[in-house]
């Protein structure tokens, strides 16, 4: 059985457009949609139903997938295991400006002689099924359900919100604010994606404390959402504690904490319980001695309060 058109496959599965598919595996969309064809000719069944919103998977499909999956992932173990050299550990920061690539870099420094390549994808719909196939390690996330059977997760860190206003907001004067106080003023987190974990945060969190929070109009971007909250007399969003603070940041911004209650978003650590490289271990044992604070004060997600 061919490899590149297994890979092709579990591709086309996990994007559900061959285009998709075609660009992260950096092929032509054509060179997909024939490994595709071989493979459903060699097993002699349709694998995927063309749909006007791109491709879904056959009942066949479904349940050849799992299968697909776990050949990959024999491969990869077999090649891995007569290499020399030990591939760079690969990680998923989900963004150069969150906290997990704060996290990355401390742990890059303190274990400089450790071959590390960070990512960034799309969210957890991204990073779970690159897990699942071995194209990385691991990656952080906000987990509000429960992992599938094969993937582990560690709590890593619970990062206080804060939230950024302008200097001409009404909030501007105080230099903490309580979640009540919060409540006549819009929130804008722009790109908020339907379904995503952080997307789930928010909504509880709205919903626990009464905000409104508006995740509409274009997202451009970092510096394009701190330059129009500084200019705002209105506009207030959040913003994480250890967010870095890269390039230039406008003078009229402000950051307050907010307390009784701190919000939390709670960082876990995903991987797969197959991996077995060496450098895994050692970024888990690394993030392991960080201990978590207590939770008198603070505000969590529910499936962490039950």
């Amino acid at each position: 059985m061919n490899l590149d058109s297994l890979r092709a496959f579990v591709a086309v599965a996990e994007e559900g457009q061959f285009q998709y598919a075609a660009d992260r595996l950096r092929l032509s969309q054509q060179a997909v949609s024939k490994r595709v064809a071989a493979l459903e000719s060699s097993l002699g069944v349709t694998l995927f139903q063309r749909v006007p919103t791109g491709a879904t998977l056959t009942p066949e499909g479904r349940t050849f997938l799992p299968h697909a999956h776990a050949v990959l992932i024999a491969a990869r173990h077999a090649v891995e295991s007569v290499q020399r050299e030990v591939r760079p550990l690969r990680v998923d920061i989900l963004g150069s400006r969150l906290l997990p690539a704060v996290l990355m870099l401390e742990f890059h420094h303190t274990h400089p002689d450790l071959a590390l390549k960070t990512l960034v994808l799309r969210g957890l719909e991204a990073a779970l099924p690159a897990l699942v196939a071995g194209e990385i390690d691991a990656t952080f996330a906000y987990l509000p359900e429960p992992l599938s059977a094969g993937l582990e997760s560690l709590p890593v860190y619970f990062e206080a919100h804060e939230i950024i206003v302008g200097d001409r907001h009404p909030l501007a004067t105080r230099t903490t604010v309580g979640m009540d106080d919060l409540r006549p003023y819009t929130i804008w987190i722009p790109g908020i994606v339907e379904g995503s974990e952080w997307g789930e945060f928010y909504r509880e969190l709205s919903a626990d404390f009464a905000l409104t929070i508006d995740s509409t109009g274009p997202n451009f971007g970092f510096e394009d959402l701190v330059q129009t909250i500084a200019e705002s007399r209105t506009l207030i969003s959040f913003f994480g504690e250890r967010t870095r603070e890269a390039g230039p940041f406008p003078r009229s911004l402000l950051r307050l904490r907010i307390q009784d209650p701190t919000p939390i978003y709670p960082w876990s650590l995903v991987w797969h319980t197959s991996n077995r490289h060496p450098g895994l271990t050692t970024l888990i044992d690394h993030l392991r001695r960080t201990p978590l604070p207590t939770t008198d004060g603070l505000w969590l997600p529910k499936i962490l309060r039950d």
